[in-house]
């Protein structure tokens, strides 16, 4: 065996335990911030399945982006990638209702809303021409997805349908058209509404992890 083959082999080693040692630094920074949080802001965690969910999109975007062969946009084809991902991202924040179509004109007021961290604190630009609403751990997500259709495009990889897929994530997680249809549907029963956006946010976490790893995988081929 070559020494090169040797070398090669200790560096694909090294990268599971590179990113598990990241994935424990992160999780634990994220539970001092909750916890300090939640001593500061004296709040109360009604569901722990729910406050996690922002961390494991968080988590596995940042992960996922930072272990990826993620080429520069250096020749026609990447750039034209680029372009194609800036594109998507921007479908999967109109999608995720992250952005949306104002009632008025210019850019609007911007206000800082307090929520549990990785919910929060949420950015929103409203009254203008177009409405933002900037959740942390979506714009995260969508900027990790996007990144991954970037490099998966540029290589011309099979994970460009897995990118596709990746809209779904956002999809199940509009609150507001969900909320307005299960609405219709339910008999306006509130009770009915919030369990079924509560699934819904654990659907589309599962989606977004399959699609973050199937592009992943595509990426290591």
């Amino acid at each position: 065996m070559s020494a090169n083959a040797v070398s090669d082999s200790t560096v694909r080693l090294g990268r599971p335990a590179r990113a598990a040692r990241a994935l424990v630094v992160l999780t634990v920074a994220e539970a001092l911030v909750v916890g300090a949080y939640l001593a500061i802001a004296d709040a109360t965690v009604l569901s722990v399945r729910h406050l996690a969910y922002p961390f494991v999109w968080t988590n596995a975007a940042v992960l996922a982006v930072a272990y990826a062969p993620i080429p520069r946009p250096s020749d026609r084809v990447a750039r034209g990638a680029l372009v194609a991902a800036a594109g998507y991202f921007l479908v999967l924040c109109w999608a995720g209702g992250l952005v949306s179509a104002g009632t008025g004109t210019g850019f609007g007021t911007v206000s800082v809303l307090p929520a549990m961290p990785g919910w929060g604190p949420i950015l929103t630009v409203g009254g203008g021409a177009v409405h933002v609403t900037l959740v942390p751990f979506k714009v995260v997500g969508y900027v990790g997805l996007a990144a991954l259709v970037y490099a998966a495009l540029a290589r011309a990889s099979r994970g460009v349908l897995s990118g596709i897929v990746g809209l779904a994530t956002c999809v199940s997680c509009t609150g507001s058209v969900l909320g307005t249809l299960l609405a219709g549907t339910l008999g306006g029963s509130s009770a009915a509404v919030s369990a079924a956006m509560a699934r819904s946010y654990d659907l589309s976490t599962a989606v977004f992890l399959l699609t973050v790893a199937a592009l992943w995988v595509g990426l290591r081929r």
